[in-house]
């Protein structure tokens, strides 16, 4: 497998997507709602997808339950990182760690052995991204950086366990919109009842804003997991991760976090090296 022009340009959109979901949820005022509620959203929009194309293949579903299992993890950690730092240190590094735990775990499980150019593009990228987490300054907000590291593993698992479920099931498109059906729910049903009296407030005020970030969330993993099916997983989960630019940009355009004199060289830097 190889990754075309195509196939890039529409892993790159895609991480475009991923970065403005997430600097929806790190905008909010309570991430943990905010993330369950897109989500759910996600799950709404996706039902008369699933409808129309029809259920993933018996083969998918061991597949589909690990990665329902693993993105309620997936989504705790994510909120959490959100409340203990900025979006241009949590993201990067959740981002960036993937990646290479990705293309380790992708030989084994799938198959897949990058050429010395792709294994060199990965490090890269992956290099890139974590220097730009860096300049945030790791050890001044540790346990966002333990909630961003212990994502990235997550994210590294989920990505590989979808990426061959997609495979498997022949039909990228009822795998998505099964998964997206089903794995809102789980983690919200926790959140609601935890927190009761305030969800339906906080939906009244925020379910607009949420459903952009929904649309944004289905798009941007729905592009990633066809691109999984057609190029080397760990080559897609590389290229997906200029989120962190995009990301970096959000951060310092809409949220106002500090753009250091040190992150703005190392942006230059990634750009260089991915280009």
């Amino acid at each position: 497998m190889t990754i075309t022009w195509p196939v890039l340009s529409l892993v790159l959109l895609g991480a475009l997507l991923h970065a403005g979901w997430n600097a929806m949820v790190k905008s909010s005022a309570d991430k943990t709602l905010d993330t369950a509620l897109i989500h759910v959203l996600c799950s709404l929009i996706a039902i008369p997808v699933c409808l129309s194309v029809g259920f993933p293949a018996a083969e998918a579903w061991p597949y589909i339950v690990a990665s329902l299992v693993i993105h309620v993890g997936y989504y705790f950690a994510l909120s959490r990182a959100y409340q203990h730092g900025d979006l241009g240190l949590t993201y990067p590094l959740m981002r960036g760690t993937a990646p290479m735990l990705v293309a380790l775990t992708s030989l084994t499980l799938l198959g897949e052995e990058l050429t010395g150019l792709g294994t060199l593009g990965v490090v890269l990228i992956s290099g890139g991204v974590l220097l730009l987490g860096a300049s945030a300054g790791l050890m001044r907000h540790r346990k966002a950086v333990l909630f961003a590291l212990s994502n990235a593993v997550l994210i590294a698992i989920y990505t590989v366990v979808d990426a061959k479920g997609a495979r498997i099931s022949g039909n990228v498109a009822q795998y998505v919109a099964m998964l997206f059906v089903l794995d809102g729910w789980p983690f919200a049903v926790l959140v609601f009842l935890h927190r009761k009296g305030q969800v339906w407030s906080y939906v009244r005020g925020r379910w607009r804003l949420a459903l952009g970030g929904a649309l944004a969330s289905v798009g941007s993993y729905a592009i990633a997991l066809w691109a999984m099916t057609v190029a080397p997983v760990a080559m897609v989960a590389a290229l997906r991760e200029t989120s962190v630019l995009f990301a970096a940009i959000l951060g310092a355009w809409f949220l106002k976090e500090h753009w250091t004199t040190y992150r703005a060289p190392q942006v230059q830097t990634y750009r260089l090296r991915s280009g």
